[in-house]
């Protein structure tokens, strides 16, 4: 499963890029409203931090301004992926744009009906929400479950990439149903290294060591 990190922090971008962990990258609007900074030079500077695709979402509501504003974010790096809302504008901009060898990635999904129309739009990118769909009393696992059965059904290219990730458990989830990609917030994808046991074993070792009096240096 791909690694992609959820943030417009662009700091906690390239650490986590430099574990080698990072696939790409995910923002939106808000995210970016939240770093004080101006839209465009936060794209364009997390563009050059990764080698993969980074989402940057349109803020137009019809498609030929969707259009308009993907051609300015197209030039801000060769990795740039177009994030559209999953609307019939948002459908139209994505069939021209992938017609076009752009990557889309079709945001705020919250039905397999909707992944199977971005999919047959073209999108490169499907993003289920997880946490919001729980958040309303749905099944937000279930919903990736469907998606997945019915994007295999028919050999769709269209990748799964599982959004409004919580917690480490969704991660897990996300996996064992066989999502192509996960997105997370920074603490989320942090959170994935710790085990009170892996802690436990390293206070061990270290102590151990210690009672030896050498240096390996």
């Amino acid at each position: 499963m791909k690694f992609f990190v959820d943030t417009a922090d662009t700091q906690e971008i390239a650490d986590l890029a430099a574990t080698g962990l990072l696939d790409g990258v995910t923002t939106n609007p808000s995210l970016i409203a939240k770093s004080g900074r101006q839209f465009l030079e936060v794209i364009a500077e997390i563009a050059k931090l990764v080698d993969g695709p980074v989402s940057a979402e349109v803020v137009a509501s019809d498609a030929d301004g969707m259009l308009r504003e993907a051609d300015k974010l197209l030039t801000l790096g060769n990795n740039i992926t177009i994030k559209v809302p999953l609307t019939i504008d948002g459908l139209k901009a994505c069939k021209k744009l992938s017609d076009n060898g752009t990557m889309v990635n079709v945001t705020l999904c919250f039905s397999a009906n909707q992944a199977l129309l971005a999919a047959k739009a073209g999108a490169a990118f499907i993003s289920p929400f997880v946490g919001r769909h729980d958040d309303v009393g749905y099944d937000g696992m279930g919903l990736i479950d469907d998606i997945k059965t019915v994007y295999d059904n028919y050999a769709f290219n269209t990748e799964i990439l599982v959004a409004s990730i919580r917690h480490p458990i969704h991660v897990l989830q996300a996996a064992k149903i066989g999502a192509d990609v996960m997105t997370a917030p920074p603490a989320v994808i942090r959170a994935l290294f710790n085990h009170p046991l892996t802690d436990k074993g390293l206070a061990a070792f270290a102590a151990d060591w210690a009672k030896t009096g050498q240096s390996i240096i």
